[in-house]
């Protein structure tokens, strides 16, 4: 095989995966080691953010389920999106669209995160 078309194979199983992996829908994929250090989340918490990566406005919770994010998130009540999360707890998190655990969006284990499609808010969580 021809050495470009080698290196054209390789540029497209690339951009592929890229393009694949970049936006997931239902559930936040673990971000790579040094992607981590963008999200401040505390140990033992479940953190969602206001922008991608971690960034914007961050609200962060140690309970375990949170039947309302509105009660005590700034960017929630503003109606914003949830563009980013992390779960920085022990358990895996699910995550829904309403309050008291209605519609659920996703999931996401102890100990990682990453971007959301970023077209919704998370109104409650609770453990899977």
């Amino acid at each position: 095989m021809p050495r470009t078309r080698i290196r054209s194979f390789a540029v497209a199983a690339v951009a592929l995966a890229a393009a694949l992996g970049v936006v997931p829908t239902a559930t936040a994929a673990p971000e790579a080691a040094a992607g981590r250090a963008a999200y401040r989340c505390t140990p033992g918490y479940f953190c969602i953010y206001s922008d991608w990566n971690g960034g914007g406005t961050r609200c962060q919770w140690s309970q375990a389920k949170k039947a309302n994010t509105a009660d005590d998130c700034s960017f929630i009540q503003r109606g914003q999106n949830v563009r980013s999360l992390w779960n920085n707890t022990g358990h895996r998190v699910q995550y829904y669209t309403h309050t008291n655990y209605h519609s659920r969006v996703g999931s996401t284990p102890a100990h990682a995160g990453g971007n959301l499609q970023g077209n919704y808010q998370i109104r409650s969580f609770r453990p899977q």
